[in-house]
């Protein structure tokens, strides 16, 4: 058996998440998580522009890195849950407050629109709230 491969290496503090959580779907996935354990079709209808094999590609990758759980339940036909893992459920739930916060100020500055958080006229429909990930903290 090789041994194991060494840590990596990172150049400043930055550079961790960015390796773990980079990308253009790992956060918006993780932010979809926070809010609930979800499967992978609710993931697809909440991220339509990922395909399949990239949702399914980042889910295993946030799974190896131990920041997902994944739980296959034995019916017919096979249902597939993903969670966040509880040990890593509070320092997401920061770095994504964050992300959200910082997100939520640049679309006000700039116009840009959010899509989750518009209903089907185009119209904001106060959700900011509600798809925040502190929510499922604080009902849970």
């Amino acid at each position: 058996m090789p041994p194991p491969p060494p840590p990596p290496v990172y150049g400043c503090p930055v550079d961790a998440p960015v390796s773990v959580v980079g990308g253009k779907w790992k956060l918006v996935m993780l932010f979809y998580l926070l809010q609930q354990p979800r499967r992978t079709g609710e993931l697809r209808r909440l991220i339509p522009a990922i395909t399949q094999k990239m949702l399914t590609q980042q889910l295993r990758e946030l799974e190896a890195d131990g920041l997902v759980t994944r739980t296959v339940y034995d019916q017919v036909p096979p249902k597939v849950v993903y969670d966040i893992q509880d040990a890593e459920r509070a320092r997401l739930d920061e770095l994504l407050q964050a992300l959200c916060a910082w997100g939520l100020y640049w679309c006000d500055k700039t116009g840009a629109r959010i899509l989750a958080f518009e209903n089907s006229s185009g119209e904001r429909d106060g959700a900011e709230r509600e798809h925040a990930p502190e929510d499922r903290r604080a009902a849970g």
